[in-house]
Order: C-alpha cells, then sequence, then structure tokens
C-alpha cells in the first residue's frame, strides 16, 4: 500500500507558505492500479460494443423463442456476485490491518459467491439449450446473449483464478500485509466484474425482456 505523500512547508520572507525543500509534494501512482485502470478502461469498450449489438438485434428476431419467453432473472446468482465485491473488500481491509487470517476468510468467501455465480450460469444455460432449445445459433437473440453473458463468464473465470493463486499463496502463509498493495489491483478488477454485471444484468433481464 502507498504511503500518502506529507507536503511541509515553510514561511518565507513575505510571509507566504511555500513547500519545503527537499520535501516530495506528491507521491506517484501506483504502477499496477495504473495499469489496471487502463486494462478496466479497454475492457469496458469491448462489452460496450457487445451491449449495442445486444441493443441493436433485439427484437428483430424472424422466430422464437424470445427473451420474454425463456429468461428467468438471476436475482440469487446476482446478488452471490455483488456481495463477492463487499467480501473481496473486506478482505483487502483485513490484510491492511495486518490480519491475515481473516483475509484469507473473507479472500475464500469471495471465491466461494463468484463460484456459485458461475455455477448458476451454467445451471441457466442448460436450462436454455435442453428445456427451451436456445442456443448460439437458434436466432439473433441466442447469439447476442451468449456472446454478451459469455464474455462477462470468461471475465468472471479470470478473476477466479487470479482469486485461487493468491488463496493458494495465502495458505501457503506467503501473504503478507506489505503485499496489500498488489491485492487491491486484483480488487478492482473484481469490482469491474461485478459493474459490469449490473450493466449486463439490466441489459439482458430488464430491458431486454
Amino acid at each position: 500500500m502507498n504511503a500518502t505523500a506529507i507536503t511541509t512547508y515553510s514561511e518565507s520572507g513575505s510571509g507566504a507558505l511555500t513547500p519545503a525543500a527537499g520535501v516530495e509534494v506528491g507521491a506517484p501512482p501506483s504502477r499496477g492500479v495504473v495499469g489496471m485502470t487502463c486494462l478496466i478502461i479497454a475492457e469496458s469498450a469491448i462489452f460496450l460494443i457487445f451491449v449495442v449489438a445486444y441493443l441493436f438485434y433485439l427484437g428483430k428476431d424472424r422466430t422464437g423463442p424470445t427473451p420474454r419467453q425463456v429468461l428467468e432473472l438471476p436475482i440469487v446468482n446476482s446478488i452471490c456476485l455483488l456481495s463477492s465485491s463487499a467480501a473481496i473488500t473486506f478482505a483487502l481491509s483485513s490484510l491492511r490491518d495486518s490480519d491475515v487470517r481473516r483475509f484469507s476468510f473473507w479472500w475464500s468467501a469471495t471465491i466461494a459467491l463468484g463460484a456459485y455465480f458461475l455455477l448458476g450460469t451454467g445451471r441457466e444455460w442448460r436450462h436454455l439449450i435442453y428445456d427451451k432449445g436456445l442456443t448460439i445459433q437458434t436466432n439473433l437473440f441466442g447469439s447476442t446473449f451468449y456472446s454478451l453473458v459469455g464474455l462477462h463468464a470468461s471475465h468472471v473465470v479470470i478473476g477466479l483464478l487470479a482469486l485461487c493463486f493468491v488463496m493458494a499463496f495465502a495458505i501457503g502463509g506467503w501473504v503478507k500485509p506489505k503485499h496489500a498493495a498488489r491485492v487491491h489491483v486484483l480488487a478492482l478488477y473484481w469490482h469491474f466484474v461485478d459493474v459490469v454485471w449490473v450493466v449486463v444484468f439490466t441489459v439482458v433481464y430488464i430491458i431486454g425482456r
């Protein structure tokens, strides 16, 4: 975690306060945070393209099924994924407070909630494919639905793999409070995944129906 730079001032002859010589007036931003921010901006642009495509083709199918006929609101899934953002925030706070045991608990909770979301997505897809006959080749709705939701699911998978990697280090006793800045970078990615789901949920399950 980067320390906050503290500026000291000296009084000049005119009585004005000026920064003291040799004192750092500002710390450079973390390279990890900057890199993750750039990645999030790029990924946001990709998601925007898929969202626009979904909305553009919405209602233009000549054959069914339609979203209203087959889609159900994934309420429990959404609650679990959004709750994982709170869990990872608690985990990061615990690590910054040097409580590694509590960090491991909340980090494990984040993984469990994310995994449940993926499991729920898999169940939904199985229901749509085998019970409702909706595949990626069925119609425009099927193509755009699986593309958009699948893109988000792939990012959840990547995030979970990274979370499990950190968890393995925590179990081995290699995660320390000094690593909080690096954990923060990964937490930013996970928050991004959750925010994107809010957009996907709104577009697909509310506007799209």
